[in-house]
């Protein structure tokens, strides 16, 4: 289980968003959540404020970020939640999921049914920042602000 504040690469990160649901840390290419232990997380009460916020920061829809859910604890998410995150106009260049137990792989399947974009799973949190950074390199942004 690694949180990024362990790594190497938390030092790269541009900002940190601490919310009563969970922690959130910026970087150029890539947004990476931390959520609290025995979080309900929904559209309503978390995603949609969190998701303005930030995509207000980074002055465009998300369509040129990756976001890792880093799920160092447990917590559940309403999969069919992410119908409303993509409704509102909100996207995202690629989805990954850092799971440190079989549970929560077989969790993040589920998510999966709803993702509109690149997804993958990881047990490392490294093997997901790699992977982020390189689809961020590969597919050209196609509305630069």
């Amino acid at each position: 289980m690694g949180y990024i504040k362990d790594t190497p690469f938390f030092k790269e990160a541009i900002q940190e968003l601490n919310y009563s649901c969970g922690n959130y840390y910026l970087f150029d290419t890539y947004v990476i959540a931390e959520i609290h232990e025995g979080i309900i997380y929904s559209w309503e009460e978390h995603a949609k404020p969190i998701v303005e916020e930030i995509t207000h920061l980074y002055d465009h829809n998300g369509e040129n970020i990756v976001y890792i859910s880093n799920r160092v604890h447990l917590y559940s998410v309403k999969p069919s939640d992410w119908i409303k995150f993509f409704r509102n106009d909100y996207k995202l260049r690629g989805y990954a999921i850092v799971s440190y137990s079989p549970r929560g792989f077989l969790n993040s399947l589920i998510e999966k049914l709803f993702m509109k974009n690149s997804f993958k799973n990881f047990e490392r949190l490294e093997d997901a920042i790699l992977w982020a950074k390189s689809l961020s390199k590969s597919q050209p942004n196609s509305n630069n602000k």
